[in-house]
């Protein structure tokens, strides 16, 4: 059954994405993030932007990620159904009680499965650290992809600091719309920018109805064509996600559990 956006999301919400506009005001979006901007973060660190090159230091990171918008403790898992391209595929992904040493930096590993037809097409690890602000930080993804069972490539896979790749945020500790930054950056090969549309939207999915969800505009300059808005629920992390590209797609959160790692 093709889900319906409308009876997912709020009307108002409907209505932004028909024109990718979010409630976002209509002067340009902020993107300075000095002392006293709205997109000023509480950390050692702004928002990156761009390919601009960051030095994290380890000091400054924890594993221990309980950002309000994604709290990862290991053992918690989320269910998705994804729609798109006319297949259906179920994602599962799983905080691990491992972790992983980038640049000194350590980041806790989060285990990533996608099946279409009950069969693994692509296996994730994506490393993620919380900064002492509380801005949460990707640090990059080895994936692994399979056509028919045989694995197939490594292709999106990076790392921050080598080849140039560079860590970006994924949600920042202060949320404030308008406030852009980038999730992750190897030129060329993984260049995924966001824009925060809005902080106190409403909508329902499987796992319930969920009220000042974030949302979020997400682009890449590499496929200009693609926008994709995600929505963020307090105390869960991402509920929605929706392709609005030509194609189309959607994945919805379907089932949180937490068990003992």
């Amino acid at each position: 059954m093709k889900i319906s956006t409308a009876a997912l999301v709020s009307g108002a919400v409907v209505a932004a994405l028909a024109t990718g506009t979010g409630h976002a005001t209509s002067a340009a979006p902020p993107t300075a993030s000095g002392p006293g901007h709205p997109c000023a973060q509480p950390g050692p660190y702004p928002l990156p932007h761009g390919g601009e090159p960051v030095r994290l230091d380890p000091a400054d990171f924890t594993t221990r990620i309980d950002h309000p918008y994604w709290p990862m403790r290991p053992g918690t898992t989320w269910r998705y159904v994804e729609r798109g391209g006319g297949e259906v595929a179920t994602v599962r992904v799983t905080v691990t009680r491992r972790t992983k040493v980038i640049e000194s930096v350590r980041a806790r590993v989060v285990h990533d499965v996608v099946r279409v037809d009950g069969e693994v097409v692509e296996d994730t690890r994506d490393w993620y650290a919380q900064d002492s602000g509380g801005s949460l930080w990707y640090l990059g993804e080895l994936s692994r992809s399979y056509e028919d069972g045989r694995f197939v490539g490594t292709e999106g896979s990076w790392m921050h600091g080598r080849d140039g790749a560079q860590a970006g945020v994924i949600l920042p500790a202060h949320l404030s719309a308008g406030c852009r930054y980038r999730e992750e950056h190897l030129a060329g090969e993984a260049e995924d920018r966001a824009r925060i549309l809005s902080t106190r939207e409403t909508l329902r999915t499987p796992t319930g109805l969920h009220h000042d969800v974030v949302q979020t505009a997400n682009t890449t300059p590499l496929e200009p064509d693609v926008l994709e808005n995600k929505f963020y629920a307090p105390g869960i992390g991402p509920v929605l996600e929706l392709d609005l590209s030509p194609e189309r797609g959607s994945a919805v959160l379907t089932r949180v559990t937490h068990r003992a790692p």
